[in-house]
């Protein structure tokens, strides 16, 4: 199933968003900054990039329940979902 990438749009966003937070744990724990504050913004990062898988699967699903000749079936669907929980 291919995705239309301008439904996708918040979700490249928000994995750019991601990418620049990596960018700043990075850094931080380059620099020596403190466990908590690396912790607390890698945690943002892993949010932010859950978030993004969700968003794709659920616009396969939309694609999958509004297109007759869909190429996932049900369970690759589901399979696709557990990969993320």
């Amino acid at each position: 199933m291919e995705l239309n990438p301008s439904e996708l749009t918040p979700v490249i966003n928000r994995l750019k968003r991601a990418q620049g937070q990596l960018a700043a744990v990075t850094r931080m724990l380059e620099e020596g900054r403190d466990c908590k504050d690396v912790v607390t913004q890698l945690a943002a990062v892993s949010k932010a990039l859950d978030r993004a898988g969700f968003a794709i699967i659920a616009t396969g699903l939309e694609q999958c329940i509004v297109q007759k000749d869909a190429t996932m079936d049900k369970k690759d669907l589901e399979k696709l979902f557990l990969s993320l929980a």
